[in-house]
């Protein structure tokens, strides 16, 4: 697909955006022309003989205006669903016009639709924030067969096959590049706008946006198992994860609405009956003011659009929060843990010295090591096999064995050969002279004997200190959880100056740690959040209150067991992600006190009869409209 089919794509969407919008328009334009004209000649028709043109302009504008709202009540009455506020306006509405005040029911209706309007703009705004972020959804792909290239679907393209990427297209699927060199947008999926240059052997993910080379690359993943698909579909499955706050909001409203149209019916029944002089067309009239004012609009719609807006926004940073119940859990987290390696560190290990014994010398060690991590996909395994930079024939390597928290063993040409920490050296009873070594360390030993260590070093991420100073200064605890050893744990604590920290975990140990801080979190009613790569520490994830994956591109594990998902490598967004969550909860329940307030004052002055069913309509679509522009906040 080049650039011109794209920026076709936009202007058709903005096209389809604009005829909805004018498709929305036009009725509520007519029903206002109406409602004008019959305002203009109500007076003068109202009580003479040809009242019934007052009837003839305005129920027509009632009907075009409410008849989305009547047949929608009328449904719901159907279905057993009685009391919502449909049926309070439609109530409110028909006894209006039953005491002729045929004018005040069709603006309750009209300025509802207006009201109405303004949150689809609304809604639609956030989506389209998303869209733009995440619709990048490649409609083609170009497959090359021989020397032939066949523009397909994506859908069709399997695992294995070619692909070529011009400049200007979108990366239609995962794969590796074969041939090529270019710069890439991975704006929609991290948030970033730095563009990143990328290499024969590199990994490059669909989503992305090839901006100068031409690539050819060999698909990893089918389209549906493809980075930007697993990541529409979180975003479409955020909203079905509610927080407690909507939940609340909709239990409210069910008992709400019910007790307001009995006591707006005890109103219109129960003061003519009990004091002297009181008419029944002004209580009925009150009791239809009460109604309309007590229509839990403003509630009812900013709410969730407000936490529509959270995910939105984080959306657009390049965190990707998989419901609004997370988005809660993230505004009250008080401790932050997070793994070490490629978490806080680069992950980017490399040898940096080489230390023989027993008869190895240093070439032959570091040989040995990469033979023996030649089937091991850890970074560390893969800086040794880096630094030894020959190629390793695997076929020497027999019965590979992982050993989880400790290291490997294998067979190589009839000899056992054992490499990892310290503990493999303990566990194995293989005498040794160094515990305790400053960075992080890999032991070899062969039938036994110890031949020697090889030290490994990994850097601290550029803004890991950053984002632990913004956390200690919103009061936020942390701490670091890691199976290196101590020296290099206690070093990397001491720099980041995190809380708390605890070396040469098991990953079980990780899970144990973690309740610890979960039992403190919970006795001072906060919430732990773990931060870690979604691979190897998906059990822990999986414990924590909120389970945050770090650099989540490409990798199933993260999408799958996290509850939120940092599309990049910055440990600055764990901070910028609480931020978002703090801010969206602020304004959810800034929406919420606005709207109880305001209702409270104008229901108390519509059954002493100072207020009208115009001040009702303007007091429901107006806490409304200032709700969703309130919500409107969080997406800037």
């Amino acid at each position: 697909m080049s650039a011109s089919h794209t920026h076709g794509d936009c202007c058709g969407e903005q096209d389809r955006q604009q005829f909805s919008l004018r498709k929305a328009i036009f009725p509520i334009a007519i029903a206002a022309v109406l409602f004008v004209i019959g305002l203009l000649w109500n007076k003068a028709l109202h009580n003479t003989p040809y009242s019934i043109g007052e009837y003839a302009v305005l129920i027509p504008a009632y009907l075009i205006s409410g008849w989305g709202v009547l047949t929608t009540a009328g449904r719901n009455i159907l279905r057993g669903r009685i009391f919502d506020e449909n049926f309070l306006m439609t109530i409110a509405t028909l006894g209006a016009i039953a005491i002729h005040e045929i004018p005040e029911a069709v603006a309750v209706m009209l300025f509802f639709q207006i009201g109405e309007l303004f949150q689809d703009y609304s809604v639609g705004r956030s989506r389209r924030s998303i869209k733009a972020l995440l619709e990048v959804r490649p409609n083609t792909a170009n497959l090359k067969v021989g020397t032939q290239i066949r523009e397909v679907v994506p859908e069709s393209v399997n695992i294995g096959d070619l692909i070529l990427i011009r400049p200007g297209e979108k990366v239609p699927l995962d794969g590796e590049i074969l041939e090529g060199q270019s710069q890439v947008d991975t704006s929609a999926l991290t948030g970033e706008s730095v563009p990143r240059t990328v290499v024969p052997g590199e990994t490059i993910l669909s989503g992305m946006i090839n901006q100068s080379g031409v690539l050819t690359v060999r698909v990893t993943k089918l389209f549906s198992e493809s980075s930007i698909s697993r990541i529409l579909e979180l975003v479409e499955n955020a909203s079905s994860k509610k927080a407690d706050t909507e939940k609340f909001i909709t239990r409210f409203a069910r008992y709400y609405t019910p007790v307001v149209v009995f006591l707006s019916l005890a109103v219109a029944i129960l003061p003519p009956l009990l004091i002297t002089g009181a008419t029944q067309a002004e209580w009925t009239y009150r009791a239809l003011v009460l109604l309309v004012i007590s229509c839990p609009c403003g509630l009812v719609i900013s709410i969730p659009l407000g936490y529509f807006g959270g995910v939105g926004g984080a959306a657009k940073r390049g965190i990707l929060v998989k419901g609004s119940v997370f988005l809660d859990a993230l505004a009250q987290v008080k401790t932050v843990v997070f793994d070490k390696t490629g978490t806080l560190t680069q992950g980017n290990f490399r040898v940096t010295e080489v230390i023989s014994k027993n008869g190895f010398t240093q070439p032959q060690l570091l040989e040995l090591a990469a033979q023996v991590e030649s089937q091991s996909n850890h970074p560390i395994a893969q800086s040794i096999r880096q630094a030894h930079s020959k190629s390793v024939d695997e076929s020497d390597v027999q019965e590979y064995e992982e050993i989880a928290g400790h290291g490997i063993r294998a067979q190589i040409k009839g000899r056992t050969v054992l490499a990892g920490n310290d503990r493999l050296l303990h566990r194995e009873s293989i005498p040794h002279e160094v515990c305790t070594v400053e960075g992080s360390v890999t032991h070899l030993a062969v039938d036994g004997e110890y031949t020697g260590r090889i030290l490994i070093e990994d850097e601290l991420k550029e803004d890991a200190a950053a984002a632990i100073q913004a956390l200690h200064s919103w009061g936020i605890q942390t701490a670091m959880l890691t199976g290196d050893n101590q020296a290099v744990a206690e070093r990397i604590a001491q720099k980041l100056e995190l809380d708390h920290y605890r070396a040469e975990l098991l990953p079980e140990g990780k899970v144990e740690a973690l309740e610890e801080f979960l039992h403190q979190a919970s006795q001072a009613k906060g919430k732990v959040a773990f931060v870690g790569d979604g691979i190897n520490d998906a059990p822990v994830i999986a414990r924590a209150d909120v389970g945050m994956a770090m650099g989540g591109l490409g990798s199933d594990a993260a999408i799958e067991t996290a509850d939120v998902v940092i599309m990049t490598d910055a440990p600055s967004k764990v901070a910028e992600s609480i931020e978002i969550a703090q801010c969206t909860l602020r304004i959810v329940w800034q929406n919420i006190v606005l709207a109880m307030t305001v209702k409270a004052i104008f229901i108390g002055l519509g059954a002493i009869g100072i207020a009208t069913l115009w001040e009702a309509v303007f007091a429901d679509v107006g806490v409304a409209l200032l709700a969703i522009v309130n919500a409107g906040r969080i997406l800037r």
